[in-house]
């Protein structure tokens, strides 16, 4: 096995530029491309690195980043490192009809943070100016063009492996954002797990990437990974994917991309929208590595990718099915191909037990075991003893790769990591043989008459009926007086503007076929009402919240939904969610 390199960011980036050869490339939305070399990457980021100084920015300090463009938030991440700081990603504002809400985001994390400073481009700057008036430690909002120092006058801040690299804030899914504190020492040891361990890379490989860089797999798997083990990587925005999601696969036939990563819905939508004729002359033998993350894993839909597309050269085994968390840095586990289970769905909700059967039954995507130095195990969610094989409780993991913590948050630290070291990761899941297979969250599980359900199931199939928004079904309890136990909810967008009450029978109909629950009310909303994430994810909480207080039927601005929909909504607009796959 290759050695670890255990190395700060700084250090590698300096190792890096001592390799020939393009480091970076930015594909821009008209095909032109920008390259920067390793070394070239090495002065804008010491560039920026100085002018900061210059500002009086000092080891530890925080840094806020707005930076829609990979070209500018890439060097500029880097330039806070490089001087000292600890940068802190937010995502950028995705329409005119969220900024009300946008802007409370962005004052709790750049307030939570205790940001110094906040760079961002002119057109951001304009609209989130107040700020500024909840981030008392806050001292200057900056721009690209207040970024130019001289990389000469450069100086090594001296960090260890134990200093902070940056702060990832959690998209709050089910809770206001949390800081996760990422050390050094983390990303060297999650990256030597994903590069070396996970992915087998070498100096031939080179990263595809369309991924959001405010997230941890976009920008701990295809920036700082790649910049610890020297694997150029070109990028595109996920605009451009999502406009024309063909492009991903010509910017992988192009550069000979050997390394690609996307959520479920990606592969998804890519073998829906992309015509034959757009495939002409497009060559994916070489991607060995087609990685799938960050969302429920539909075998099915790996499938279907891998079958429309093996006739440019693309193969099932270059699939990656994987299991990761911010908490963890990134990466927990990676399988290859798709490995599936299938067991007993009656079983595994009244039970808790995964009883493997022929045929039928459930199918589950498996996402490999612990990565060496690294610990994954299963417990009860109650007594949080540690459960056999093929028994459902929370996973729980261990390792080089757990946070530091939660940012200025000592007591919920010390609810998620216990004193061995094992963090909670709240996700629901069993191993067979090690390998770990993930059922939903500990937090949604839905309990009627003494049996679980699990929501991703009864969201599934209500996305099944004809109408309803695929991936756009949301379930939750609700307490409801008189009923003796808490209601079924389940709330479906559509498009259409007659027949929801039919709807709505249909998807309770479906349902119950399915799972074998007959849920209390269906409701049926228009497109763009269901709150998510900034990554696209599924607010139960928020959900349940608004459906309580009648606030969930109003329907999200039309131009913030023609701008974030192209982001977030239009990644679960094509997507059937659920954890486990259909019924066979």
């Amino acid at each position: 096995m290759t050695e670890k390199l255990l190395i700060t960011l700084p250090a590698a980036l300096e190792r890096a530029a001592l390799r020939t050869g393009y480091g970076f490339t930015f594909v821009k939305d008209d095909r032109t491309e920008e390259e920067h070399t390793w070394e070239a990457l090495l002065l804008r980021a010491k560039s920026i690195a100085v002018a900061l100084n210059e500002r009086g920015m000092r080891n530890g300090d925080h840094v806020a980043l707005i930076l829609p463009e990979a070209g500018d938030f890439i060097p500029t991440f880097l330039g806070v490192i490089q001087g000292g700081g600890v940068p802190v990603p937010l995502y950028p504002p995705m329409g005119v009809g969220q900024l009300g809400g946008y802007l409370e985001h962005c004052k709790h994390i750049v307030g939570a943070s205790r940001a110094k400073w906040l760079v961002t481009n002119r057109q951001i700057h304009a609209v989130i100016g107040k700020v500024r008036e909840s981030a008392p430690d806050l001292r200057e909002i900056l721009g690209m063009n207040d970024l130019a120092g001289d990389p000469g006058l450069w100086r090594d801040p001296g960090l260890g492996l134990d200093d902070p690299a940056f702060i990832q804030f959690t998209s709050g899914s089910t809770s206001r954002p949390k800081g996760v504190v990422v050390t050094h020492g983390n990303l060297a040891e999650n990256a030597h797990a994903v590069m070396r361990v996970g992915l087998n890379s070498n100096d031939e490989d080179r990263g595809v990437s369309w991924l959001p860089l405010f997230h941890d797999m976009g920008l701990i798997g295809f920036v700082i990974a790649p910049i610890i083990h020297r694997v150029p990587v070109s990028f595109m925005s996920p605009m451009t994917f999502l406009k024309r999601p063909a492009t991903w696969l010509e910017v992988l036939s192009k550069h000979r991309g050997t390394i690609t990563y996307g959520p479920n819905f990606s592969y998804a939508i890519t073998a829906k929208r992309v015509r034959d004729r757009d495939i002409e002359g497009l060559d994916l033998s070489h991607v060995r590595v087609a990685g799938c993350g960050a969302e429920p894993i539909q075998a099915d839909t790996l499938r279907a990718f891998a079958d429309r597309f093996s006739r440019i050269g693309f193969t099932e085994k270059a699939f990656v099915p994987s299991y990761g968390m911010a908490e963890y840095t990134l990466a927990i586990a990676f399988s290859r191909g798709i490995p599936t289970d299938r067991v007993d769905q009656d079983r595994l909700w009244s039970d808790g037990e995964a009883v493997s059967v022929d045929e039928g039954g459930l199918e589950i995507v498996g996402c490999g075991g612990a990565f060496p130095d690294h610990g994954i195990r299963i417990v009860d969610v109650e007594s949080r003893e540690v459960l056999p094989d093929r028994r459902v409780g929370e996973i729980e993991v261990s390792g080089p790769s757990v946070m530091t913590g939660y940012y200025e948050q000592e007591g919920v630290t010390a609810q998620t990591i216990n004193p061995e070291g094992w963090l909670k990761t709240g996700d629901l899941g069993y191993l067979v043989d090690g390998k770990v297979f993930i059922c939903g969250r500990a937090k949604d599980v839905i309990i009627v008459n003494g049996k679980n359900y699990y929501p991703q199931d009864l969201e599934w199939a209500g996305s099944e009926v004809p109408g309803v928004r695929a991936g756009n079904v949301i379930a939750f309890p609700s307490f409801r007086e008189g009923l003796g136990r808490e209601a079924v909810v389940v709330v479906a967008e559509t498009k259409q503007k007659d027949g929801r009450e039919q709807l709505a029978r249909d998807v309770k109909t479906e349902i119950a076929k399915q799972t074998g629950l007959t849920v209390d009310e269906v409701v049926v909303v228009d497109a763009g009402t269901i709150p998510k994430t900034s990554s696209g994810k599924l607010q139960r909480r928020r959900a349940r919240a608004l459906y309580e207080e009648q606030g969930l039927t109003k329907k999200e601005d039309e131009g913030a939904l023609k701008i974030a929909g192209r982001l977030v909504e239009s990644q679960l607009a094509h997507l059937k969610l659920g954890i486990f796959g259909k019924k066979k």
